[in-house]
């Protein structure tokens, strides 16, 4: 196959929202255009670093007496997002980074954020996306789970930000136990 121009392309959010949470459970999108159900939360812009994918395998090797590489083995294979989300006064924010539980109210009359030990519960994630010529991309992670959290900095000359990494886990069954799906249609 020769080199095609048009096979190269970028990542722009939707102007309509990019990065979606809903609670375990929720019924999976199965494809890049289908509208998304009531149960997922828009969670508003994110940073202009965008999205970053981390799924890089590692492997140990096995050397034998001598020096010789005789076997590699696949050591760990992490499938990790990070993410700045910057509505930080967006209480559906707050509650994707900190746990539901944990943060209670309304900005109208008055959010409570509880930081503490107890740990961040997994939630579905959905990442849409527009491609060269308005192909739709869709990345849909079943068991996403906040596992770090930037140090936030509150200053006059930039946006408060929830920097943070969800690590994905395998799917069930009906997901074929992959850890995230990529979903791409031309417009």
């Amino acid at each position: 196959m020769p080199n095609t121009v048009s096979n190269v392309t970028f990542g722009k959010p939707q102007k309509t929202g990019a990065v979606y949470w809903a609670p375990s459970g929720t019924a999976l999108p199965t494809d890049a255009s289908t509208a998304l159900g009531s149960s997922f939360t828009c969670l508003g812009y994110v940073s202009e670093d965008g999205v970053t994918n981390s799924n890089s395998p590692s492997s140990d090797s096995v050397k034998a007496w001598g020096g010789d590489k005789v076997l590699t083995v696949s050591a760990d294979k992490p499938d990790e997002w990070k993410l700045k989300l910057i509505e930080a006064l967006n209480v559906n924010v707050l509650k994707a980074v900190y746990g539901d539980g944990n943060v209670s109210g309304e900005l109208g009359t008055g959010i409570t954020v509880r930081a503490n030990s107890d740990p961040n519960e997994s939630s579905v994630w959905v990442i849409d996306m527009l491609q060269r010529n308005n192909t739709k991309k869709r990345i849909v992670i079943p068991v996403g789970t906040v596992t770090a959290l930037e140090d936030i900095t509150y200053k006059d000359s930039d946006a408060v930000g929830y920097g943070i990494t969800v690590s994905a886990a395998p799917g069930d069954e009906s997901f074929d136990y992959d850890t995230h799906k990529e979903y791409i249609v031309a417009a």
